[in-house]
């Protein structure tokens, strides 16, 4: 059951950041040339589904790092725990500078 959960949250998180790909790559093309917006178009959602394909083998091995690299603490800290808190201090910082940037400009 828990693997039935993970795979439709990873298919409907799919599913949305597809539909993202798509609106996205459709207000880019609208800036061409009629003859090229076809071409552009194919393009964009084709090296977006291979990104799309390649991040998702990538993170795939990266969840099977958890060998630890060091202990803080009595715990043991893997390349996967280090990528992860990386990533929450990286949202953390760019949240905090979105609503200071927000409150603190002068209009």
């Amino acid at each position: 059951m828990e693997y039935l959960i993970s795979f439709l949250s990873l298919t409907l998180m799919e599913i949305v950041l597809g539909i993202d790909n798509v609106i996205f790559v459709s207000i880019l093309v609208d800036r061409l040339a009629l003859e090229e917006q076809k071409k552009a178009r194919i393009w964009g959602l084709t090296l977006a589904m291979v990104c799309r394909i390649l991040l998702l083998f990538t993170i795939s091995w990266l969840v099977h790092l958890t060998n630890p690299m060091f202990t803080i603490f009595d715990k043991g800290i893997s390349i996967k725990d280090s990528i992860l808190i990386l990533g929450g201090l990286f949202l953390i910082y760019k949240s905090t500078k979105e609503i200071y940037e927000k409150v603190e400009t002068e209009e």
